[in-house]
């Protein structure tokens, strides 16, 4: 559309290609930048933006509403990687490159039109202050107030909280930042209006609590991080389809590389089977709400990550064999006698990871942290996978250089053959298994989701719920105003 925003036509007769100009390159950078600022924004703010128009807390089913909003989120995100992996792959193919990213951009237009005209009915939740200049003025106020003494359980008058605050002590645990908000000279420190004269001297319960909910849920994020690792391995999955037979039927081959569309189909499948068939024919049976608790979900799909990896070393062991017997093991582009829809399994394993996970982790964040950290609580999990792609490209490092020494074939050869995959798979699922033992810890150290303690006060019983959860106790529940409970696994 632009001729002079690219370089000319390589001359097919010379072969000679001219680069491209500096202003060129900055031009197609800043378009690189503005896409990276433009998803940073939108992805985590879209989900938490969209949970906040249907949050309700008086609402007794608010956590069936997020619990199905999430899912839902998830699962036309999934659908939308479809469309863009087959219909805009489509147009960028047949119509060319000018098309391909027009359409986008249209689509792109016509949604910011359609955000713009529904604003007036949106709830719109106004920014008091930077989460981040709290959290740092939490540490600097801690650290000042060290050498003072904390009062004694939860003694009131001692703690600087909101107007109107029904939290009048901090939590037991991370007591070293309760010092943040004792209140050390009432006249120096606080004003007419009951706030803080200078933040940097003394803090808020609610400051105080709202960075002990990010450093509490790190553990927990944590465990989200092998299973980002996992779902990350796309290349080696493609040499191995690219190596097997992927025809169905005698006409129809499928590519190498849609394989991976299995991970997003079912991803979307058992969201739409969960919401739609599961809860509502166990609601049914059992003649009230039923919902899975959120950490339990976690757990089903951090062990659907394992099994994944531990098929993947399954099938690859099986397919190298064959690989070798037919005479290919010089030959990693060979076509071995065996079905490609092998690898389906281990793909359809992620896929449930990610439902059982992903949508758990993020509502898990959500419920758990105070409203003024729901982007925080969408941005978790992204992060997390960020972490992951290095750590997945380091892990590959550092067994390709243990593996290749002495002259001996790496484990991740070029050869699918000569190397040994199947071996690398198997370290990631014996990582795996051993990140769900210590996602078994980190849950049971949390204890109950906040949401879920307020459940059971507000029932005056943890018997009989309607949700399916983990036996955990909560040590630390007098702040928010409900008794120590055990879930039940029903």
């Amino acid at each position: 559309m632009a001729p002079k925003t690219k370089p000319p036509p390589c001359d097919f007769q010379t072969q000679i290609c001219k680069s491209a100009t500096p202003g060129q390159m900055i031009f197609l950078l800043s378009s690189f930048v503005l896409m990276a600022i433009g998803s940073g924004g939108v992805r985590p703010c879209s989900l938490a933006f969209g949970a906040d128009q249907l949050d309700n807390k008086n609402n007794p089913k608010n956590d069936r509403i997020l619990e199905s909003y999430f899912g839902w989120y998830y699962a036309l995100s999934a659908i939308s990687v479809i469309i863009a992996l087959t219909g805009i792959v489509y147009i960028q193919v047949h119509f060319g490159w000018r098309i391909g990213f027009a359409v986008p951009a249209i689509l792109m237009f016509f949604a910011i039109i359609l955000f713009f005209l529904a604003s007036p009915i949106y709830v719109k939740l106004k920014a008091s202050k930077s989460l981040f200049t709290g959290f740092v003025q939490v540490v600097v106020v801690a650290f000042k107030n060290r050498k003072l003494s904390l009062p004694p359980g939860n003694s009131r008058g001692f703690y600087h909280h909101k107007k109107g605050s029904e939290l009048i002590a901090p939590t037991g645990k991370l007591r070293c930042l309760n010092k943040a908000c004792i209140i050390r000279n009432p006249e120096q420190d606080i004003a007419a209006d009951g706030s803080t004269k200078n933040p940097w001297n003394l803090c808020t319960i609610e400051q105080v609590e709202e960075l002990k909910a990010l450093i509490k849920v790190l553990p927990i994020w944590s465990t989200g991080i092998m299973l980002s690792i996992n779902v990350s391995q796309t290349s080696f999955p493609l040499l191995q389809a690219s190596s097997m037979d992927r025809k169905i039927g005698k006409s129809f081959q499928i590519p190498a590389g849609s394989f991976g569309m299995f991970t997003i189909i079912t991803l979307a499948l058992w969201v739409i089977l969960y919401d739609r068939v599961i809860i509502p024919l166990a609601s049914k049976i059992r003649g009230k709400q039923v919902r899975i608790n959120v950490k339990l979900r976690m757990g089903v799909g951090l062990f659907c990550s394992a099994m994944a990896m531990t098929v993947s070393a399954i099938v690859e062991n099986s397919r190298r064999k064959k690989a070798i017997q037919e005479g290919y093991f010089n030959n990693g582009q060979g076509l071995v006698n065996m079905s490609a829809m092998w690898l389906v399994p281990q793909h359809c394993l992620n896929g449930l990871a990610e439902a059982f996970t992903a949508i758990g982790q993020t509502e898990f964040y959500y419920s758990e942290f105070p409203k003024s950290m729901s982007s925080i609580a969408a941005a978790l999990f992204t992060i997390g996978m960020a972490v992951a792609n290095l750590l997945a490209s380091a892990i590959v490092g550092i067994i390709d250089d243990v593996t290749s020494r002495n002259g001996k074939t790496s484990w991740v050869s070029d050869n699918i053959n000569q190397g040994r995959y199947d071996n690398y798979y198997w370290v990631l699922a014996i990582l795996s298994y051993i990140n769900l033992v210590y996602y078994i810890v980190c849950s049971w150290s949390y204890g109950p989701c906040v949401e879920h303690a307020r459940q059971v006060g507000d029932e005056g019983t943890s018997s009989d719920n309607g949700v399916i959860g983990l036996g955990l106790d909560e040590k630390d529940s007098e702040p928010f105003k409900s008794p120590k409970i055990r879930d039940l696994i029903v």
